[in-house]
């Protein structure tokens, strides 16, 4: 008797592993929030962690910092480049790859706002810069991360998965050496945002694959 699973059977199990695997990032992003609001006061390693960063805070490094504040956030980083992004689909007629990426950001975004409404966590006292309220999870590394996940499912890019990899890392550093959020938040920021990518990706996972692999056939 065969054992083998129909192509649809085997294209639903191996559609399980986004939503699990993006379900388990949302639960860790969640329970992280729960541990630093429990704490009421920043942890060891936050502490330490900042620390290290500000003490070592000159203008050769601040400048880039600041250039990545630009970058991941406010108009420019929440509109101009998503919006930038998706246009560059649209031309490239990725209809769907543009919805995808939209979503992705917007939901994402949300989320961000959700959880600092819902955790209220204080930010630091070193900040250089204006930030909202809420510093669990950091939204700038939430939208790095969402971008940079969205961007390697869809382009299949081994340099595309490196360069999204230290754009978040980057991203990461310049939120902490700025003193806009401590290490937990960024760490949440990148499990909430890689975890909406993942799991916008699975419903819309036929989509793309067709859309990338028969580009001529899904622009008509």
């Amino acid at each position: 008797m065969s054992t083998s699973l129909s192509p649809e059977t085997a294209k639903r199990v191996s559609r399980r592993w986004p939503v699990i695997s993006g379900g388990v990032a949302v639960l860790l992003a969640l329970g992280l929030g729960l541990m630093v609001v429990v704490r009421t006061v920043p942890g060891g390693v936050d502490v330490s962690f900042l620390g290290e960063l500000v003490e070592h805070r000159t203008a050769f490094w601040t400048v880039p910092a600041l250039a990545m504040d630009f970058l991941g956030g406010g108009w420019f980083g929440v509109f101009v480049v998503p919006i930038g992004i998706a246009v560059i689909l649209l031309i490239a007629r990725k209809r769907w790859s543009a919805v995808y990426f939209v979503l992705a950001t917007v939901v994402s975004a949300g989320m961000v706002q959700l959880l600092k409404s819902l955790f209220g966590r204080a930010r630091p006292m070193d900040i250089l810069v204006t930030a909202d309220f809420g510093s669990f999870p950091s939204g700038h590394v939430a939208n790095a991360a969402t971008m940079a996940v969205t961007l390697a499912i869809l382009l299949q890019r081994r340099w595309v998965w490196a360069a999204g990899v230290a754009y978040v890392v980057l991203m990461l550093l310049s939120r902490t050496y700025l003193g806009a959020h401590w290490l937990s938040d960024t760490i949440g920021g990148l499990l909430l945002g890689a975890a909406v990518a993942v799991l916008l990706w699975a419903p819309l996972a036929s989509r793309l694959q067709k859309e990338w692999s028969a580009p001529a056939a899904a622009s008509r």
